[in-house]
């Protein structure tokens, strides 16, 4: 498949209602912050795994979908198969001498997992597959308020051991905590380099699979500690070259977000206390806007 032929860039919002969106582990699992303006935080690995959650479910094993970082995944075994495929015989931490097999070992890569292609990958490990520089690449998103992560207590109506039954004379209950935010709105920047794509052959149908998986990835991926996660817009700037018409920054201004009645006292607790709107006039020659959200 042909490489795409544009640069994008893209605004994604999304919410989450009495749930963790990103929990910390350094933290004890609570919801990320910036501590100094108290603004919720989704790393990106947070999103991609999504994404790639979401492609992994649309195309099963379809060819060229298979996803590299897969949960207890074991990635030597991953770039064994494209030696494999290669009638290659892998040396530890190098790539094949000659420049054609390894570019051959890179390209199978790229060719059979979708997530490679798309965000790039380090494959330097014990079996070499090399390096991929991806052509989306995402940034963190923060939260366009302030949030306040609370604690909430549960309990469970039941006990692990018979021990425990014993120490409790038959009450079998087990208590434990839970982190959520109450709402938050989330606003995370992406960007997407033609010119990155035409090494790894991220391909026109690969680029609207990846805006199928930002609508509807939260759609698959409920539980109850992630409480109600929702895409609320995403907002595609799409310019006339593969390098591009106008820096990205002046893009992402062109998109602000602000109260939905400029009095409002209290703290917003849905999507509807928000304006979203996008300075079409701010917009740089060159460059189309589309809102698939």
């Amino acid at each position: 498949m042909t490489a795409i032929a544009n640069r994008y860039e893209f605004v994604f919002l999304f919410d989450i209602t009495n749930g963790n969106p990103n929990g910390d582990p350094d933290a004890g699992n609570l919801p990320r912050l910036d501590p100094e303006t108290n603004r919720g935080l989704v790393t990106d690995v947070c999103l991609k795994r999504k994404i790639r959650n979401f492609v992994s479910l649309d195309k099963e094993d379809a060819q060229g979908y298979a996803i590299y970082m897969q949960e207890k995944a074991v990635l030597n075994n991953q770039h064994r198969k494209a030696y494999d495929a290669n009638a290659l015989k892998p040396e530890d931490k190098k790539l094949p001498k000659e420049e054609e097999k390894a570019r051959a070992i890179t390209s199978w890569m790229c060719n059979n997992f979708f997530d490679v292609r798309t965000f790039g990958a380090v494959m330097t490990t014990g079996i070499n597959a090399g390096q991929v520089r991806g052509p989306v690449q995402m940034a963190f998103a923060t939260s366009i308020d302030p949030v306040v992560p609370l604690e909430i207590s549960i309990t469970r109506m039941a006990v692990t051991t018979e021990k425990e039954a014993e120490a409790q004379s038959g009450d079998n209950r087990t208590m434990g905590r839970k982190h959520i935010i109450p709402y938050g709105l989330y606003r995370a920047h992406g960007f997407i380099s033609a010119k990155l794509a035409e090494r790894t052959g991220f391909s026109d149908a690969d680029l609207e699979l990846f805006w199928r998986a930002l609508t509807n990835m939260f759609e698959h991926d409920r539980s109850a500690a992630r409480g109600e996660m929702a895409a609320r817009r995403l907002i595609v700037f799409k310019h006339d070259s593969a390098m591009g018409n106008a820096p990205a920054h002046v893009l992402f201004d062109a998109v602000t977000v602000s109260p939905a009645q400029a009095d409002a006292d209290s703290a917003p607790r849905r999507f509807a206390d928000y304006r979203v709107d996008v300075n079409s006039a701010a917009i740089p020659a060159g460059v189309s806007v589309r809102e698939l959200i």
